[in-house]
Order: structure tokens, then C-alpha cells, then sequence
């Protein structure tokens, strides 16, 4: 597992010539899977543009103590990290973060985060080797921060000795490091800041948006026995199912992961169940159904199973084999009879007439949204690492999504589910 995926990072630049470096330490933590967010001192900004770091990162930069509509986005940004890099560190800044002083935003967010805090100093040689100095970094490392040492090399000032920022890859394998074999995830609502460019900042809950959600996803095809050797199944690889509940842990949900027949590898870091027949998964789901929140059905249910399974292998003659096939119960129906509150979404793999279809079915199933595709078309359905997709809403939408990968396609739909939570509970 990457061990930065979800991981909510600030990162805290400082007046220093090396600022300009750590615009690739913001693009490769972002590459990552961490969501990035950048405080810059007044300072920083004469040496790297805070729409450089807004464009990296996909996230407003925060320059200002005193925003024009709110006046704790200290407290906001202190809550969102899961993790302070503060680079470049500069001579004054660690002078001020060492005394506890809390003269502008980020100086301010030290004190207010409880998050681990990793410094790089970046300066002048003789500077970096001052007994002052020198004393601060003492300071900061007793009080628990994270010293990141200095490299040694060529510096702006024309001189070569120690004080070099280090290498963004370097930097990113100690924070990366650190995940992997220290730090639990915060099980927490947090909050986040979304804003325009600069300085107006309003304060939005849950920067995970689905942190505090159950989610039921299904995955896999369902087996019917036939005898002890033969079955009946089906072509789902389970991929598309496997891709979603790893998107919706990854964005916060607390996960169930039922799944019929696969070869995919269990995802790490949600709850797991194997099931074999579509009656196993029956039960499996209406478990733990009352504590649901949501329901995503991408398991190939088996619609018919066989009315008298043989105890013994059935031997092969020269006669014609009839089986006499009934009706699996309809899980998805069930569970929209007694919806309550909970979000339900479907899927639909046709052959033919696949609006048609996948709108009788989104009505009988008392569904909140479908996914539908057909299978016979290149690049959708079973067996592909790729899928054409349809998203029809409970409202009528329906939205025509491009050829794309199934995780591609996951995150679609559970962005959607994020969306459906907010109009409820708004």
C-alpha cells in the first residue's frame, strides 16, 4: 500500500533562495495520493509565486493571518495536517519557532497543530553554524520536532560548505517513511480550507469526505453449485468492485468488502468477507445493513441457481443433462424496499438497449443512481482493465462517461455518492 495515499500534508515555506525546490517536493507528494495544502510567509512569496504552489497542488495557498471572512484559519489549517514540513527552514524562522513565536500564520499553526513537524534548514554555512542557531535546532528537535539535515554543496551565496535544502526525493522518502512505519490514521473528522486564490478562506468539515461513513461495496461473481465438482458462474473479474471500495477508504468511508469469485488481491485497510453463492452474499449484506450508510451492488449476482445440487459428483453418460434452475432472491430489490436513509447504487451490464434497461431497473430496485455499460463493446465490461460507463441519477441525469480505466471510473462514482451525501444531509 502507498503509504502517503490520503495523507493530508501541509507544508510551511519560509524566506529562503531553496523555496523554489520545494515546489517539487509539493508535485511529487501530490503524485503520491496525499492531499497538499502550502502556507507561505510574506517573504517566501518574493522568491516563488503562491499561484505556483495553487497550481501544484490543486489547493488555495494561505498567506495571511487575518483572512477577509475568517480569523482561525490557523486552527483550520493546524486541524487538516496529518503532517508539518516546514521547508525551506530559515535561520529566523527557526529562531522564532524554537522561542514560541507567533507573529504570522505559519509561526501560528506550529502552536496550534498537533501534527508531527518535520524541519529543513536551508541557509548560508556560517549561519547554519552559528551557536545560535545551532541552539534552536536543539531546542526544536527536544521538543519533538523532526531535524532534516542540511546537504552539503554549492550554495546561492557563492560558497560551498553545509546548508543546501536537501533533494525533493530525499525529503519526500523520509515523509514517506514515516507513514509506513509510524503513524496511524486519524479516525477523525477533521476540517479543511477551501478558498479562491490567496487570502479568503472559509472553513468546510471532513476534508475526507466520506469520514464517518459505512459503506457495503459488493464485488465478484457469485457461484451456484451444481455437485461438489461443477458450478454455475459468471465473467466479472471483480476489478470494477475491488477499484471502488478501495476509492471510498481511501476518501474516509469505513469499508465492508464483500466479494464473490476474484482473482484481485484483498485490499488492505478495510474490512473484508469471501462469499461464494448469491444467498451467502444475501446474508452477508442484510448483517450489516442496519448500520449502513450506503450500498454499492458492483458484485455479477447470479440470477438463477440449481434447485437440487448433487451430493456426489453427477458421472457423465450419454444422455442429455437437464437442470431445473430457480430464481436467486433479488438482493438489490430487497435492500431498496427497505432504503430508509441509505444511498443505493446498482449496476447494470446489458447486451442491448442499455438505457432502456438500466432505467427499469434503477425504478424497480428503488435505487439512487445505476451504473450501466455494455459489455459487448470494446474496452467495457468483464475481463478489461478499462470501461465505458453510463451514470444515470434518481433524477433523470444521465451522464455519458469517456473510455477510461476502472479506478478511474471508481472514483467517478464514488465522487458522485459524496455528492448524493451532501444534498441529503443538506
Amino acid at each position: 500500500m502507498n503509504p502517503l495515499e490520503g495523507r493530508n500534508i501541509l507544508i510551511g515555506v519560509t524566506g529562503g533562495i531553496a523555496a523554489y525546490k520545494v515546489v517539487e517536493v509539493a508535485s511529487r507528494l501530490k503524485k503520491s495520493g496525499a492531499n497538499v495544502r502550502v502556507i507561505m510567509t510574506k517573504n517566501a512569496t518574493e522568491f516563488v509565486s503562491p499561484r505556483t504552489f495553487q497550481e501544484i497542488t490543486g489547493n488555495p495557498v494561505s498567506v495571511e493571518m487575518f483572512a477577509e471572512k475568517i480569523h482561525v484559519a490557523h486552527i483550520a489549517l493546524a486541524d487538516f495536517a496529518d503532517l508539518l514540513l516546514i521547508a525551506p527552514a530559515t535561520a529566523n524562522f527557526l529562531a522564532k519557532a524554537a522561542h514560541g513565536i507567533a507573529d504570522d500564520l505559519l509561526t501560528t499553526t506550529i502552536l496550534a497543530t498537533t501534527a508531527p513537524i518535520f524541519v529543513c534548514p536551508s541557509m548560508n554555512t556560517n549561519m547554519l553554524e552559528n551557536r545560535v542557531t545551532q541552539e534552536n535546532l536543539k531546542i526544536l528537535k527536544n521538543l519533538g520536532m523532526k531535524i532534516i539535515d542540511s546537504a552539503s554543496g554549492n550554495l546561492a551565496c557563492g560558497t560551498i560548505g553545509k546548508g543546501r535544502l536537501p533533494e525533493p526525493e530525499d525529503i519526500c522518502a523520509e515523509i514517506e517513511k514515516f507513514f509506513a512505519e509510524n503513524f496511524v490514521p486519524r479516525e477523525k473528522n477533521s476540517v479543511e480550507i477551501s478558498a479562491g486564490f490567496g487570502e479568503v478562506l472559509t472553513i468546510v468539515e471532513n476534508p475526507l469526505p466520506l469520514a464517518g461513513k459505512r459503506i457495503i461495496v459488493t464485488a465478484g461473481g457469485t457461484i451456484e453449485p451444481i455437485d461438489p465438482v461443477r458450478y454455475i458462474c459468471n465473467r466479472s473479474s471483480g476489478k470494477m468492485g475491488y477499484e471502488i471500495a478501495k476509492v471510498a477508504r481511501k476518501h474516509g468511508a469505513e469499508v465492508l468488502l464483500i466479494s464473490g469469485n476474484s482473482t484481485e488481491l484483498q485490499p488492505e485497510n478495510l474490512h473484508f468477507q469471501k462469499v461464494e453463492s448469491a444467498e451467502e452474499m444475501r446474508r452477508a449484506i442484510l448483517a450489516e445493513y442496519e448500520s449502513t450508510n450506503a450500498v454499492i451492488m458492483a458484485a455479477a449476482v447470479s440470477d438463477y441457481r440449481v434447485k437440487n445440487v448433487a451430493a456426489q459428483k453427477i458421472k457423465k453418460s450419454d444422455e442429455n443433462l437437464t437442470l431445473e434452475l430457480v430464481k436467486n432472491p433479488d438482493i438489490l430489490k430487497e435492500l431498496g424496499q427497505n432504503k430508509g436513509k441509505r444511498i443505493l447504487v446498482g449496476f447494470a451490464a446489458e447486451t442491448e438497449n442499455l438505457i432502456e434497461y438500466a432505467n427499469k431497473k434503477l425504478e424497480e430496485k428503488n435505487l439512487d443512481m445505476i451504473v450501466a455499460n455494455n459489455v459487448t463493446v470494446e474496452g467495457a465490461g468483464f475481463g478489461t482493465s478499462t470501461n465505458i460507463a453510463s451514470l444515470i441519477h434518481r433524477d433523470g441525469k444521465i451522464e455519458n462517461l469517456p473510455k477510461m480505466s476502472k479506478s478511474e471510473l471508481a472514483e467517478q462514482i464514488v465522487r458522485r455518492l459524496e455528492e448524493k451525501f451532501l444534498l441529503k444531509e443538506g
